[in-house]
């Protein structure tokens, strides 16, 4: 089998590889059909990453099952299945409590895509190796598209998370967005889909320096592709001034959620919430396999992931087509490829 391997900054290539086995009965092996880049990917093919390649690459993916060891028995041969990023067991007390990027049985942040926590590949392989299928494999609900879903392993299902409770609380609530990248977007569109009453979206605007926009949003740029909310132009300040600004922006005790694997709620790095009556104290996060909740909710035709996918291209031309400029790109593959062995 071939895996995609970062080798240098903008530079990545197919390295053969023997196919991959399960190690125990617990195993699955899966071939992707959809995969796509994070949005943390693109630093990494800019050269902005923390670690020296060589290295395996992509996290984020719908595969198809190809093979599962004698103890797995939520998934079959040719079932559609979403692959979180993250390696969990699913059994232990940090799984169990949802917080499966921290998952006990395995080192810390131990993932797909990056050789941390250990060695265990990437989701642009053509053959991966998914230890503890059951807790890890999420069916695709059928009637899914496996493109429109290929980030439900990690951007989707982060997006859903960062805005989904809180309107589920605060219903009609406003939303201010400031993340950039598909995980934006993806929270736009979750937000507009779940009746937001409006959804402020951050967007960079040359020339305003570091100081957001001190009187209200301009009338709307564009409709929510949901058709339930309008996102608005809104200009951020510096990302080193940030926090403060969205502590400024926010009235007394709104939720804040933000795109950052911890397992305990942390305070607001800013220097400007010193009122108790305005605590900025940001929730715990974590990046748990796709829930039944937000895999089904495409279903109903108000949330489109599909819409943020700005290119859908083919599986061999990865290492030529990845680390150009494309906001989110979704590699795709029939699912009787010659690569994939035949049901």
């Amino acid at each position: 089998m071939r895996e995609l391997t970062y080798i240098a900054r903008r530079t990545v290539e197919w390295r053969e590889a023997p196919d991959p086995t399960p190690e125990s009965g617990l195993d699955a092996i899966v071939a992707p059909v959809a995969a796509t880049s994070c949005d943390v990917d693109f630093a990494i093919l800019a050269g902005h990453g923390f670690l020296d390649p060589p290295f395996p690459i992509g996290h984020e993916c719908v595969a198809k099952v190809v093979q599962v060891g004698d103890a797995v028995t939520g998934v079959t041969p040719g079932d559609l299945v979403v692959v979180p990023w993250s390696i969990s067991c699913g059994t232990c007390a940090l799984c169990r409590a949802g917080l499966t990027a921290h998952c006990a049985s395995v080192p810390h942040m131990a993932m797909y895509g990056a050789p941390i926590g250990g060695s265990w590949g990437g989701l642009f392989f053509d053959l991966v190796r998914v230890p503890w299928a059951d807790a890890m494999l999420v069916p695709l609900p059928a009637g899914l598209d496996p493109v429109a879903m290929a980030s439900a392993s990690d951007n989707w299902s982060l997006a859903w998370r960062l805005v989904a409770p809180h309107l589920d609380a605060r219903p009609g609530a406003r939303v201010l967005v400031v993340a950039r990248g598909s995980i934006g977007l993806y929270v736009c569109d979750i937000a507009g889909a779940l009746d937001a009453a409006d959804v402020l979206y951050t967007i960079r605007t040359p020339g305003t320096g570091n100081s957001p926009r001190a009187s209200g949003p301009a009338p709307p740029r564009r409709s929510n592709p949901s058709g339930t909310a309008s996102i608005w132009p809104w200009r951020p300040p510096a990302a080193s001034t940030s926090s403060a600004w969205l502590c400024r922006a926010s009235p007394p005790r709104a939720p804040a959620s933000r795109p950052a694997p911890t397992s305990a709620p942390v305070s607001c790095p800013c220097s400007t919430c010193t009122s108790p009556a305005s605590p900025c104290a940001l929730p715990a996060t974590t990046y748990a396999p796709t829930s039944p909740t937000p895999s089904n909710s495409p279903l109903s035709g108000k949330v489109g992931p599909g819409r943020v996918v700005s290119d859908v291209l083919d599986w061999e031309q990865l290492p030529y087509t990845l680390v150009g400029k494309h906001l989110k790109p979704v590699f795709a593959r029939p699912l009787t490829a010659h690569h994939l062995p035949r049901d």
